[in-house]
């Protein structure tokens, strides 16, 4: 019998209070939290119609992180749980020792932090911004309760849309589908005084499907639904208000299209294109939201993923600045429904929706505490991890760029000689994201305001910023998608993201053959 997330109702108050009680017994220990989460999922694969895999099975673990030390220091313990771990005797003693480790590594990094900082000046103390410390109980919300869809009806629904999808036309030479659904819930207590229960359901359709036309070669489509919610997501309550079934067939209709096409060239110069909201959803991920993430922004993530075109140094940087036409907005809220959604982070600050660009001005960066505190900036809860085992690092949440006042139909009837780019596939980004090239699924060439032929195998370039910059038209068909595979960290996290926004209209180069 695996643990269920109810466990936890017995455990928030012996977990709470040996935290506590055991950090005062640590000398010249500043601050404690801990973090202890159950997920229960069910999942299904399956290929051509027929079975892959199923899955019916728990994740349980615990992370505690401390600063201490004369220089204080952070120090860091995570540990996978097992189900005779999550009872109170057990669960006690591990936290007490996993709060004792992550003291020790706190006063060992503390020791040679004060070591080099001899050699190195721009060593300082850990401190924290300060946050309103809350108390609170976030229930999972959904309509269909994932753990009371069975596992038969999980793995039928896969093998049936991965069916129809290959018998949809001989053109189909591979069809896979996925399917997740469960619900994950996290206590959260810090020696503040924090004490935060908060559960998320889950549910994600994946599809993947393959198609070749006489002796073109062959067109593949990998594409997803999903949200924070039940089985009604598979049912058709998602941002594409299709059911799996009729998103899978959608996808792969495109797929056969797209498998005859023509494959595009690549422009000379600039050209005026017209991006949907689709491919807007992978654009503003990859320069606006992790460029915007401050852990970037203090060069904690160089090694593993670049640094920021926005943030050079405290003297140079975009704070300010005009970065992108004055019909550019961007946010990041996780208190809106998608992938990015939360009441609170893994910090226990409260979710907030954070304006990262105003009328084309960067007005602010993603953060977590500590570098709020750096930053001389109000904290804006934007720490995340993938599981409690793993140390929450600054990730974006609902990410997109705002929606405008104009027609979308209108934006491409203006054109008279341009390009449509239509939904997202692979990003290709310069080491700080000043420069990006992001391949489309289809791509359409508008003469007159209409489109006249489509195009395969091709996408956009520009730089990151001359791309915002001319952007003279933005839509009011704003939208939301789910990103569920967003890699970042030393160990990698991968993590759900939202992103999206509406139709824009701006100059870039066309990336083809």
């Amino acid at each position: 019998m695996k643990p269920r997330i109810e466990i936890l109702d017995k455990l928030r108050p012996h977990v709470f209070k040996t935290l506590s009680t055991h950090y005062k017994s640590l000398d010249n220990c500043k601050y404690a939290d801990l973090r202890l989460g159950i997920s229960e999922f069910k999942s299904a694969s399956s290929e051509n119609g027929q079975s892959k895999d199923v899955t019916d099975d728990y994740d349980a673990s615990f992370g505690v992180r401390v600063i201490a030390g004369e220089m204080s220091s952070w120090g860091f313990y995570g540990q996978s749980l097992g189900r005779n771990d999550l009872k109170i005797k057990k669960i006690t003693s591990l936290i007490i020792t996993g709060i004792n480790i992550a003291y020790e590594r706190a006063i060992a990094n503390a020791k040679k932090k004060r070591e080099f900082k001899k050699k190195a000046d721009s060593l300082t103390a850990v401190r924290l911004a300060k946050i309103k410390v809350c108390q609170d109980t976030v229930p999972a919300d959904f309509e269909i309760d994932p753990r009371k869809v069975s596992l038969q009806k999980v793995l039928k629904t896969s093998m049936n849309v991965s069916r129809q999808m290959k018998e949809l036309d001989s053109s189909v030479l591979y069809t896979a589908t996925g399917i997740r659904t469960g619900i994950t819930r996290e206590l959260f207590c810090s020696s503040e005084g924090a004490n935060i229960d908060q559960a998320l359901p889950l549910t994600q359709g994946v599809v993947y499907v393959a198609a070749q036309k006489g002796e073109s070669s062959p067109e593949v489509c990998y594409d997803y639904i999903g949200d924070l919610r039940g089985w009604e997501i598979i049912e058709g309550k998602n941002c594409y208000n299709l059911s799996f079934l009729d998103f899978a067939l959608e996808r792969t209709k495109d797929t056969i299209e797209l498998s005859g096409a023509e494959f595009l060239k690549t422009s000379k110069g600039e050209v005026v294109v017209v991006t949907d909201p689709h491919f807007n959803t992978l654009l503003v991920h990859e320069i606006v939201g992790h460029p915007t993430e401050s852990d970037r922004i203090l060069k904690m993530e160089t090694a593993y993923a670049g640094r920021s075109w926005l943030y050079k140094s405290r003297d140079e940087n975009q704070l300010g600045n005009r970065i992108a036409s004055p019909l550019v907005n961007a946010f990041s809220d996780p208190t809106v429904m998608g992938y990015g959604y939360y009441k609170y982070d893994a910090e226990g600050t409260p979710a907030s929706r954070i304006n990262v660009i105003k009328d084309g001005i960067l007005k602010t960066f993603l953060n977590g505490r500590e570098n709020a505190a750096i930053l001389g900036h109000e904290p804006n809860g934007s720490m995340r991890a993938t599981t409690s085992a793993m140390a929450p690092i600054v990730r974006m949440t609902n990410t997109a760029f705002g929606p405008g006042k104009k027609n979308p139909k209108s934006i491409i009837k203006e054109v008279k000689d341009g390009y449509y780019i239509v939904s997202h596939r692979i990003p290709s980004i310069s080491e700080s994201r000043e420069n990006f090239r992001i391949s489309a699924k289809k791509v359409y060439k508008i003469e007159n305001g209409k489109l006249v032929k489509l195009y395969r195998g091709g996408g956009i370039m520009a730089n990151s910023k001359e791309f915002l910059m001319s952007i003279d038209a933005v839509g009011n068909d704003f939208k939301m998608f789910p990103i569920p595979n967003c890699g970042k960290g030393q160990p990698m996290q991968i993590m759900r993201v939202g992103n999206g926004g509406p139709t824009l209209r701006g100059k870039a180069r066309l990336a083809g053959c």
